[in-house]
């Protein structure tokens, strides 16, 4: 089974959401890139877009995350058994129409 589920965070400055990315593991993946550390400018130029479009009101910049859960299970003998086809009380086509029992 896999699910995602997004969280949105807010943060003073980009800074301080690049802090919170390099503490999660999450610096670049690329390995065909340049080694050198980018310039100051880069980065105050990078801040200012990044407030221009994710400010709120109070000036705080927003940042969501997709978080995906991904589970899976193997067949146990303790696990609870299907049962036999046609044993159901009530139809599946009864259980769409109607949802929720009304």
């Amino acid at each position: 089974m896999a699910d995602v589920e997004t969280v949105t965070v807010r943060y003073d400055t980009l800074f301080d959401l690049i802090a919170d990315l390099r503490a999660m593991g999450e610096t670049s993946a690329l390995t065909d890139r340049s080694r050198r550390p980018g310039a100051r400018k880069l980065f105050t130029r990078a801040a200012e877009i990044y407030a221009e479009r994710f400010s709120d009101a109070d000036g705080r910049i927003r940042a969501s995350f997709s978080i995906v859960w991904m589970s899976g299970w193997a067949p146990d003998a303790s696990q609870q058994k299907p049962l036999k086809p046609g044993s159901a009380k009530v139809s599946l086509k009864t259980i769409l129409e109607n949802p929720r029992g009304r």
